[in-house]
């Protein structure tokens, strides 16, 4: 994971964040706080918070499903474009991260608006997809243990409803999925993911070289 876009030198990428990101104050105070965790890098950039943002918007997003919350800012980020009644469901393990999560979430007004389920995201998965939640979603983020991609993605592709949008974080990894030397359990996944994604046909998709690597993805 990282907290920064690849390729993009320290110049250029501060005159993007000047010329773009418009974080709000509780956004900006949860990734400062996030900062100084040992796992900051686990962080999304803020530029692809605002970018995920922008698209729920775009799509007029109301609900929502997150697969790894961390301490929160990828959900804040696209809560803050759901209307009042919009939801979106959150999945992690981490009752200490989310603990910083959820006093964001208050702070920023939109904490009715999400509901976390703490427990493995394919349990909750499962158990969105046996309630009759097929195609109930407009919008899903993927964005936690690499192993468990190909997973959640066939799960959250049955959730998602046709013409909705998936994003998978990571999907560059440092640059190490282009690196044949580089054959760790992490990396392995997400080629695996990656190549299947490149021809699966109940899709349309674009890699972008945003952060860490982030793959968007319609449902068609």
């Amino acid at each position: 994971m990282s907290n920064h876009s690849m390729g993009l030198g320290d110049a250029v990428r501060a005159y993007l964040l000047a010329h773009s990101l418009r974080e709000t104050d509780v956004q900006r105070r949860l990734r400062e706080e996030t900062s100084l965790l040992p796992e900051c890098e686990m962080q999304i950039a803020p530029e692809q918070g605002q970018l995920m943002r922008f698209l729920a918007e775009l799509i007029g997003a109301r609900r929502a499903l997150e697969v790894g919350t961390f301490t929160g800012y990828s959900a804040l980020s696209v809560a803050l474009a759901l209307p009042p009644e919009g939801r979106l469901v959150a999945c992690d393990v981490s009752e200490v991260w989310t603990q910083i999560a959820r006093r964001h979430w208050r702070e920023a007004g939109v904490a009715e608006r999400i509901e976390l389920r703490l427990g493995p995201a394919l349990q909750t998965l499962d158990a969105c997809l046996a309630g009759g939640e097929i195609g109930q979603y407009d919008m899903a983020f993927i964005d936690a243990d690499k192993p468990n991609y190909s997973r959640y993605y066939e799960r959250v592709l049955r959730l998602t409803r046709p013409g909705g949008l998936i994003l998978i974080d990571n999907t560059l990894w440092g640059g190490r999925v282009a690196e044949p030397m580089v054959d760790d359990e992490d990396t392995a996944a997400i080629r695996i993911l990656n190549d299947r994604l490149h021809v699966d046909e109940r899709i349309t998709l674009s890699m972008l070289p945003v952060a860490d690597g982030l793959t968007l993805i319609r449902k068609r």
